[in-house]
């Protein structure tokens, strides 16, 4: 099995640990806001100290920034940050496996978004096997018979897939914009600088909108730290991923995280899922063993 694939395997574990934590401290403690920020000021410390502590050991100089890793990483992580708004408010609509798989839109996104911006293609069988998991997707999005369509869940769901696509790509132009032919290093440096960048612009957007926020995620640091080691992990393993293949291949793969949502929400949540559900899951689980035999 190839290594982008092992590090998607980690990346999507830490980020189902992450939401979980998020869920559990948005809905007693942190505002939307207030969660998605401890992702950032717990992660930012440890994410510089990995670098720089992988750059001394290994000997090399810390690597130059084109201007396009400056344009990719700002538009990257201004949408993560959005993203992950969308993600937790959408985690207090509907139970945590479907919320995440709404997010999951931005599997098929990610390929088209990363054909537009930075030209990247994929092999027909792997973009079968992203429509595979599409279909996955509207299964477990479909209402029960009867039920009211929730308008503001979908907006969200569609709102944050699109944003999770235009940072993944523009994280993997961000990596390839770091002048280094080590892939670890690369990811790790835009990681480092990504996570500083969005820290800051969001310090800045509670201060003046909710500022009793950042008081409440550093009272809450020893869970909201958890929060930014479990995104720390999350994140650099997916800039890994994607210094290796292109955003839409790694992100389908990611869709592994589904099935571990589903582990999450039953052991953690004690949530159920319907059968039409479970076919939904069933589905992007072939879709995601679909393209690890064809990568």
């Amino acid at each position: 099995m190839d290594a982008w694939i092992l590090i998607t395997f980690a990346a999507a574990t830490f980020q189902t640990l992450r939401f979980v934590l998020q869920k559990r401290l948005s809905a007693k403690e942190l505002s939307a806001a207030g969660a998605t920020f401890s992702r950032f000021i717990y992660s930012f410390p440890f994410a510089f100290a990995i670098t720089l502590a992988y750059q001394q050991l290994r000997g090399f100089e810390w690597p130059q920034l084109t201007p396009m890793f400056w344009l990719h990483g700002a538009v990257g992580g201004v949408a993560q940050i959005l993203a992950t708004l969308c993600v937790v408010m959408l985690l207090g609509r509907r139970n945590f496996a479907v919320g995440i798989t709404f997010k999951k839109t931005e599997v098929i996104l990610a390929v088209i978004v990363g054909l537009i911006v930075l030209g990247d293609v994929i092999t027909l069988p792997a973009l079968g096997a992203v429509l595979i998991g599409m279909v996955g997707v509207l299964l477990l999005s479909k209402q029960a018979k009867g039920a009211a369509w929730d308008n503001a869940a979908v907006a969200l769901g569609l709102g944050s897939g699109l944003l999770f696509a235009i940072s993944g790509v523009t994280y993997r132009g961000a990596t390839l914009a770091v002048l280094s032919d080590d892939p670890f290093l690369r990811s790790s440096v835009a990681l480092a600088m990504v996570t500083l960048f969005q820290t800051v612009v969001m310090a800045a957007w509670l201060q003046i909108k909710d500022p009793g926020q950042i008081t409440k995620v550093v009272k809450a640091w020893n869970r909201a730290g958890l929060i930014g080691i479990m995104s720390l992990f999350g994140s650099l393993s997916w800039f890994t991923a994607f210094t290796l293949q292109p955003a839409g291949l790694v992100k389908a793969v990611g869709q592994i995280e589904l099935i571990l949502s589903i582990m999450a929400g039953h052991l953690i949540f004690g949530e159920r899922l319907s059968r039409r559900e479970l076919v939904g899951i069933a589905t992007i689980g072939l879709s995601v063993v679909v393209l690890v035999l064809v990568s």
